[in-house]
Formats: C-alpha cells, structure tokens, sequence
C-alpha cells in the first residue's frame, strides 16, 4: 500500500486558497432554535420549549460552500432561492463567508427551503420543513447553465450538490457535465439516490452506504456487498471514481483500474454525523484540483471527516484542524 508523508499531504492543504471551485445545488437555509423544557404542554402530549437562543446558517449546497470558504479557497455558488425574507437571510449569511452569489438566481413562484430545528438540552424535538420541489423551470435551467458557462475557464472544479429540492435535473446536467468535460474541470457529485441516472461522465460520485444500497438495489452488509455496488455504480456512471463513505467504518474508493481501497475511519469521537458528507466532497474536490490523486484525496477527505463528525451540530473543518490532524495520522513512517 502506498503511504504518504506529511509534507505530501500539508502541499495540497497548503494550495487549497488559491483555487476556485463552483457549487450549484439546493440552496437551504438552516434555523436553529435553543430552548429549555421543564413542562408537558396542557394542549397536548408534546414538550413546552422555551426559546433562550436561535440563529440560522447557510444549508445544503451552501453548507458545501462554506467548507470550501473555510479553507480560503474562492467559493461560487449557483442556483435558485425564493422572492422571500428567508432568502435575504440566506445572501446575507453567504455574503458574510465571502461567497459569491451572483448565480444565485431568485424565484417569485417557489419558497426558499428552509429547515428548522428545535433543540432543548441538547437533543433535537422536531423539525420543521418549509420547501418547494417541483423541478426549476427552463429560464432558471438556462440562467445556471448560462453562469457555468461564463465562468467555467476561471473556476477549478464543480461541485453538485443534489438535495432533491428541484434544481439538479438532466437539462441542468448534461450542458453542464459537458462543459465541465470539455474544459477539464472535475465535477463532483453529491447524490439523491434516486437520482443516479442522472449523473453520468462525472469525475466522482460520493454517496454515502446508505444512497449507495438504494442507487445498486440491494443492501450492503459485508465487503463483498460494498465492492459489488461501487463496480456497478462506477459502470453505469461512466465515472472516474465512485467514493462510498461508510460511516464508523471509514470509506472506500473505487477507480476504473486497480482495486478498491479501504480507508478506515479516524473519527475518536462521534457526536453529531450532520454535514459530514459536505465535508468529504469539499476537501476531496480541493485536494484533487491542488493536484492530489483520487487515492491522496479520500485519504485527507477521510480525515476532515474524522474531526468534523466530533463536533456537535453541521460544522466546518479549518485549516490548522486538518493539518494538525494530519499530522498526527501520518506520524513519522506516513499513512
């Protein structure tokens, strides 16, 4: 097996601020509300939360793009909100993370997806969802594609993040794969998993056990499964890479040659998994575009994943984070 040294791994962290990576996707506003509870409500069977605190952050594909803005690197993001006050919060939390939004297109017919939580002594009560999910319509398809398509020789790499909310469908995709391909960027995706046969000729698809199980029609119990469902995802995507992230048991790579590796977990602690899928795809993506191979890039992906999962809440990973902890992993004989 190959092992890499610190060094190796601390050049392509090094590089990350001076890349420029697109996200286009479900843009979703995150509230979150704090709160106690002493009483059962006399109304109904349910808790009485008093409010002490709430905030709201950037969710979904925007989530993507503040890991990338974490790590200094120039973030673009594109697609649709609604003519709303929830989407003014959104640009403002964006813009605050220096994250361009001018393909950020708005919307008078459709909300901006918002999800709540409430959240008494540390655990979660309820959710509360506020979205729309028809599919965006052709003169929004068109604007993204038309954004891609400006900027597609400034930017890096493309990120997709699929939430399922209406804005990744074929006719965004395919103008947008092909430019990508014709100009040599990566696109990366993060799948809906009834979405994968929209994602052909992608560089990398990251779904998780779960989407991987439901994308191939059967469960993954053992090695044998995950193997079997990364060579049939890798075939029917005609991708170059197919990363399946497994939880507490690390992840595992596939390439169009060579066998598939098993990358064990470094997580010491799970406290909260929420966004950890966001990190792996925003660290993976700028580790490759700063010259990393697909191997070198799960390798230091996995461990922004490690450190991200031992924090409660969806959380970001920062430089000095991920290379201290690189560090620790690679010790004096490399990973």
């Amino acid at each position: 097996m190959k092992r890499y040294k610190y060094s190796t791994f601390a050049d392509y962290v090094n590089k990350f601020s001076r890349k420029r990576i697109l996200v286009i996707g479900d843009l979703l506003l995150d509230q979150y509300i704090w709160g106690s509870v002493s009483r059962i409500s006399p109304e109904a069977p349910v808790p009485v939360v008093w409010v002490q605190k709430e905030d709201f952050m950037p969710g979904g594909a925007c989530n993507v793009a503040s890991n990338l803005a974490e790590f200094g690197a120039r973030v673009m993001l594109a697609g649709v909100i609604g003519k709303d006050a929830r989407g003014e919060i959104l640009k403002s939390r964006l813009r605050e993370r220096n994250i361009a939004i001018e393909g950020v297109f708005a919307d008078g017919e459709r909300p901006t997806s918002q999800k709540t939580r409430v959240i008494a002594h540390s655990q979660q009560v309820v959710r509360i969802d506020r979205e729309g999910t028809d599919a965006v319509g052709k003169s929004l398809t068109k604007k993204i594609i038309d954004y891609v398509r400006q900027n597609i020789r400034a930017i890096d790499g493309i990120v997709l993040e699929d939430y399922g909310k209406g804005i990744i469908t074929p006719a965004l995709l395919g103008p947008v794969v092909s430019l990508a391909r014709k100009h040599g960027k990566i696109v990366a995706v993060d799948p809906k998993e009834n979405h994968f046969s929209y994602y052909k000729g992608i560089s990398v698809v990251t779904p998780n056990h779960h989407e991987a199980a439901r994308a191939v029609g059967f469960p993954l119990e053992n090695t044998a499964d995950i193997e079997k469902a990364g060579e049939r995802l890798l075939k029917k995507l005609k991708a170059d890479n197919v990363l399946i992230t497994l939880g507490e048991k690390g992840m595992m790579l596939f390439g169009r040659s060579g066998k598939p590796h098993r990358i064990p977990t470094l997580a010491q602690e799970v406290f909260d998994v929420s966004g950890a899928g966001d990190t792996v795809i925003a660290v993976y993506t700028l580790s490759v575009v700063c010259g990393a191979s697909s191997l070198a890039a799960a390798h230091i992906a996995n461990c922004a994943a490690g450190i991200v999962v031992g924090k409660v809440g969806v959380a970001v990973v920062n430089k000095k984070e991920l290379l201290t902890k690189l560090r620790q992993v690679t010790g004096r004989k490399g990973l």
